[in-house]
């Protein structure tokens, strides 16, 4: 049976976190362990809509989702959380409201990041049509000490998934 923990991953917008986060899950999915996705872009459309992108709200999303993590980890599920979390403070307060928690930083350049631009998302924030855009015109604080960091811009998704996943065997959270 699985440890429950939270797997918070954190990085740029189009950094790669819902990617690996996606294909975490269809291994762990092939292998029986209990896990649930909580994606940003999907928080924001059924939990948090009513927020909006200043710090405070930001703050407030991350609080709601770490209160979610918190009752799924505690009941043994692996949750795969991929928010930006641009903040040390907030991905802090996470770890202390959720308490098993793995932080892993998505590193992948800005520029890369702004040269994948799956949403289209840089060019409207480089616009000014996007106001509070991390990385553009908010800031992204990179994680301080991370468990474990992928670095997209040189690792394929399956090499990125099998270092999340060996981290996570290693450590019991997923049983041998």
């Amino acid at each position: 049976m699985a440890r429950g923990v939270t797997v918070w991953f954190t990085g740029l917008s189009g950094a790669g976190k819902t990617t690996i986060c996606e294909a975490l899950a269809k291994k762990l999915q092939n292998e029986s362990v209990p896990y649930e996705r909580l994606d940003g872009d999907l928080i924001r459309q059924y939990l948090t809509s009513d927020l909006g992108y200043s710090k405070q709200d930001r703050m407030t999303n991350i609080k709601r989702v770490s209160f979610v993590a918190s009752l799924l980890t505690k009941h043994h599920v692996i949750v795969l959380a991929s928010f930006i979390s641009p903040y040390q403070e907030m991905r802090d307060m996470a770890r202390d409201n959720i308490g098993s928690f793995v932080e892993v930083y998505v590193n992948c350049p800005l520029k890369e990041c702004i040269r994948r631009d799956v949403k289209g998302l840089y060019k409207k924030a480089l616009d000014g049509d996007i106001k509070h855009f991390t990385g553009i015109s908010d800031p992204f604080e990179p994680p301080i000490n991370p468990q474990l960091t992928v670095e997209t811009d040189k690792e394929t998704v399956n090499e990125s998934v099998s270092k999340v996943y060996e981290y996570l065997k290693q450590r019991g959270y997923i049983s041998a």
